[in-house]
């Protein structure tokens, strides 16, 4: 499936999380943020928050673009608006051979590996009441709905199930409407889209290391599957049909 058309935005994203703390020293740094430019000659924008972490990154304005963070136990990463998800796929699975070499990351050192396929949906206007009627309505939950001046405010589902035995492959479906009380109470709206977030998380299995080369590519595989047969039809569809109508 071409995720891209089914959505005003689609990105894919990676977190690797540590135990021990990531290289923070400047030579480091330096070192594994120029490797990265000269793979991905178009992640110019090199700099540090004032929390401390470090950004790498192309243009955001080009609609298009890669970014890279290393913050204190965390690598993240993505593709926003890629071409294609194999494009996505090698940029993030070069940081992950990579970060062995020049951050000595270590399967005892990984404590989980995130990859989030993230949908975002533009609309001016309730959010929250469109995410309700796309996936509440009609349901127990929704019932609350049906008080006198009930207008939702707040509706961001949010739920993970595991997908093994063990509980070490995990699935996380949220979404989020970036909206509050005072948009809906006055009517000013902002441009802010739903996002709809499909993570696919992998931890360490009960007395076995985490191998991010062997992990990366099973996720990819679940987080396809699961977004084609059920994430697009249950989910974003819904949400765009719901959009539709309300325009």
């Amino acid at each position: 499936m071409d995720f891209s058309t089914v959505a005003d935005d689609f990105f894919v994203n990676l977190n690797l999380e540590t135990a021990l703390a990531l290289p923070k020293n400047r030579e480091t740094v330096l070192h594994f943020c120029e490797a990265v430019q000269k793979e991905f000659s178009s992640m110019t924008g090199f700099f540090q928050r004032e929390t401390g972490e470090f950004v790498l990154e192309g243009d955001r304005h080009s609609g298009s673009y890669l970014w890279m963070e290393l913050q204190p136990n965390r690598l993240t990463a993505g593709h926003f608006n890629p071409p294609d998800l194999q494009q996505a796929y090698r940029f993030l699975r070069w940081l992950l051979d990579r970060s062995t070499y020049f951050l000595g990351v270590s399967a005892l050192d990984v404590e989980c590996v995130d990859l989030m396929f993230g949908f975002n949906l533009d609309f001016k206007g309730n959010r929250d009441a469109i995410v309700a009627e796309a996936l509440l309505d009609g349901s127990r939950f929704g019932a609350l709905m049906s008080e006198q001046y009930a207008r939702p405010v707040e509706c961001q589902p949010s739920f993970i199930v595991a997908i093994d035995e063990e509980c070490s492959l995990q699935a996380r479906l949220s979404i989020e409407t970036h909206s509050n009380s005072f948009q809906v109470r006055t009517g000013q709206y902002d441009e802010e889209p739903i996002s709809v977030y499909f993570t696919i998380r992998e931890y360490p299995a009960s007395g076995r290391l985490l191998n991010i080369k062997e992990s990366f590519p099973r996720q990819c595989e679940t987080c396809e599957d699961i977004a084609c047969r059920v994430i697009v039809p249950q989910v974003i569809r819904p949400l765009s049909t719901a959009i539709a109508s309300a325009r």
